[in-house]
């Protein structure tokens, strides 16, 4: 398995999907029955590719990842041949982005010296999706690049 098997509940929001995914191998329901109740680990490798599939479009189609911490934020476009960075980080440790007063804090005091601005590209790796997934492993949400593109003109009229 290249990502994470789906959990329960999103396999039950895209049983649809499942059930497409199925009958593109030839498999009814009567035997899907049949290999859940009988061969559980066929069952289980039919998942796991579902659910790589199903990453592998999503992975696809991100543009944006956003990555809270307690003095840190991280916000990602992911282009074509390479993702953009732009980090936010907050010096004065009292503050934690986390909490709604942290962030309101921080919306507050933009051009405040404990705020720090970084920007960095790098290139994928061999497997751009991949890339993208250990972002998300490590607590990243996929968005629609709101929070970037603020952050992003922000720091261009700075500049």
């Amino acid at each position: 398995m290249k990502y994470l098997r789906l959990s329960k509940e999103q396999l039950e929001e895209l049983h649809v999907e499942f059930i497409n995914f199925l009958a593109t191998q030839s498999i009814t329901a009567d035997e899907w029955s049949d290999i859940k109740a009988n061969k559980p680990h066929v069952a289980e490798e039919e998942i796991d590719i579902f659910s790589d599939l199903v990453w592998e479009k999503v992975l696809t189609n991100a543009q944006y990842l956003e990555h809270f911490s307690k003095n840190q934020i991280h916000l990602f476009e992911l282009k074509e041949d390479e993702m953009h960075l732009i980090a936010i980080k907050i010096n004065d440790t009292t503050i934690d982005l986390t909490t709604k007063d942290g962030y309101s804090w921080l919306k507050e005091n933009l051009l405040n010296d404990e705020v720090v601005f970084y920007n960095a590209s790098k290139v994928y790796g061999e497997d751009k999706n991949l890339d993208k997934f250990k972002i998300i492993q490590q607590g990243a949400n996929i968005t629609k690049g709101e929070l970037y593109h603020f952050f992003d003109k922000l720091i261009k009229n700075k500049g």
